[in-house]
């Protein structure tokens, strides 16, 4: 009866307009006040516990972490290194938007500020090349869906807070699975290029890629750093979310300098010689490999008693070195002779930087391009927190009423096998996800859905992974598809023709949702050889 109660008075108020995250909640206070045994002074236990769960103080990080790399110019610099990798193919500048989308999606772990990063620069440019402004659409508001999938992701956090799976785990096991849903996004992309003669770009040359990478370097050096963090065992996904914010508002104020006090200042000018633009360059060339060197050997020798601080000190210092004179010498006027009147030449634009950088050190964190940042980024976090607290204090009725144990049993009285129980749990997710935001819709989901897996013998990072797809395959269809009324804010299009874009590619997707739901290895390869299995405790 309580468990016809609770999902009445849910349904009920989200089809009388209420928002999500007051339905559940207020629907769990009526039936704790006047249909359960339990106690109302539950309802602010549960509130308080969920707001100090540790794993969910991630978000708020990465939200501040996506917001600065979403603002600071690293879109740009991605699409100009994707476009320089595969943008020769015929559809080479759509599938260079997927592959922004990908390595974007590393960086923020939002499928929105995927698409309004990227979705901004690539539609405009597959525009201006000759593509139709629904296919471009279309394209991004599916590529953005993989800000979701490939770590880190916030939706992961999200499943793993609400059924206690490692948030390490999840991120690895999407990583094979991200890969998967952009190559097949992006083999689709080269097959209707090919049968609709879509344009390709000039190949410009390995120069050319190696340029573009240099330029976005400092951006994709985030993944490295929460990736190889997380799993070389330097700091929890938690921190690691910390440490992706810092370094975001470092970059994006300091190093890229497309927002805050020195914008649009460049570390080098027109008045500085070649020599001096040689050392200064050639330092910075080997200091960052330097530190790059320091922390993948970390992480590579991490278990090696043999292998020491200093040991990886020196020869990382050696290599830079080496870089530094042959950087120095090939771009200089006197070649090897002149490498070191080059150094000194470069010291006085080290001093300005220097200089310029603690000047404005102050003001950078009162600017008004960072205010706004930080602003933003705030009503993103107070919304999911929200919606996350009531949907917490809503598995805590389902979890207490014991309605999860009754569905439980009541599927496997009807012989649910783990097959029949997948195939029921897409059905419910796909149409789930056209109504609710991921987040709320996973939290609901998910304490009830968990058990019978677990009963079922169901992967619980398996299961992660499909709903997470799930919730990909959401947010590109109707009516509540965050994804199409991001992509139709920023292309002008009607809702109607956005969604009309995207469906072919939605196709693209459903195929890879049953590849992911039963073909497991492919979400638990990668993490269980890493770190082992998963282990729950029913």
């Amino acid at each position: 009866m309580e468990t016809a109660i609770l999902f009445v008075l849910v349904l009920g108020l989200l089809f009388a307009g209420v928002p999500v995250a007051v339905s559940l909640g207020l629907s769990s206070i009526i039936l704790i006040a006047f249909f359960s045994n339990d106690s109302m002074s539950s309802v602010a236990i549960q509130l308080f516990t969920a707001s100090q769960n540790y794993t969910l103080l991630a978000i708020p990080f990465f939200v501040l972490a996506s917001a600065f790399m979403s603002t600071g110019g690293v879109a740009k610099r991605i699409i100009r290194f994707a476009i320089a990798a595969v943008g020769h193919f015929r559809g080479g500048l759509a599938m260079a938007s997927v592959l922004a989308c990908m390595l974007f999606a590393a960086l923020s772990g939002s499928s929105p500020a995927t698409v309004v990063a990227i979705g901004t620069i690539a539609i405009a440019g597959m525009r201006q090349v000759g593509y139709s402004r629904e296919f471009a659409a279309g394209i991004i508001a599916n590529a953005g869906t993989l800000g979701i999938l490939i770590p880190p992701s916030i939706v992961m956090v999200v499943y793993a807070a609400a059924t206690d799976v490692s948030v390490g785990r999840m991120f690895l096991a999407g990583v094979i699975p991200g890969l998967l849903a952009g190559l097949m996004l992006m083999f689709a992309i080269y097959l209707v290029a090919r049968w609709k003669g879509l344009p390709s770009e000039p190949w410009r040359g390995f120069g050319e890629i190696v340029s573009a990478g240099k330029d976005a370097g400092w951006g994709l050096f985030l993944i490295v750093i929460i990736i190889g963090g997380i799993y070389g065992g330097v700091f929890t996904p938690t921190e690691a979310a910390a440490v992706a914010a810092v370094y975001s508002f470092f970059i994006a104020i300091f190093i890229y300098r497309d927002m805050g006090p020195m914008a649009g200042i460049t570390w080098t000018t027109a008045e500085d010689s070649r020599a001096s633009r040689a050392g200064f360059s050639g330092v910075v060339y080997a200091i960052a490999f330097f530190f790059v060197w320091m922390i993948l050997s970390f992480f590579a020798t991490s278990g090696a008693e043999t292998v020491t601080f200093g040991g990886r000190a020196t020869v990382g210092l050696i290599i830079s070195l080496l870089i530094l004179v042959a950087y120095v010498s090939s771009r200089g006027e006197r070649g090897l002779a002149g490498v070191p009147a080059a150094l000194v030449a470069g010291l006085p634009i080290w001093g300005r930087n220097l200089g310029l950088m603690m000047r404005n050190s102050g003001r950078a964190f009162f600017n008004e391009d960072t205010r706004k940042v930080m602003i933003d980024a705030s009503k993103t976090t107070i919304m999911l927190m929200f919606i996350i607290v009531n949907a917490m204090l809503f598995a805590h009725v389902l979890t207490s009423e014991r309605i999860p144990d009754a569905i439980t049993d009541l599927m496997l009285g009807y012989g649910f096998t783990w097959f029949t129980f997948l195939i029921a749990v897409n059905v419910l997710l796909l149409i789930g996800g056209q109504f609710m935001e991921p987040s709320g819709l996973l939290l609901i989901v998910a304490p009830v859905v968990f058990p019978i897996a677990m009963e079922l013998g169901v992967d619980p990072v398996h299961l992660g992974i499909i709903m997470v797809v799930n919730m990909e395959i959401g947010m590109i269809t109707p009516p509540i598809g965050l994804n199409l009324f991001v992509t139709s804010g920023i292309t002008g299009m009607s809702l109607v023709q956005v969604v009309r874009a995207a469906m072919p590619f939605v196709a693209v997707l459903f195929v890879f949702l049953i590849i992911i739901t039963y073909v497991p290895v492919l979400s638990t390869w990668l993490p269980y050889s890493l770190m082992g299995p998963e282990i729950v405790n029913r």
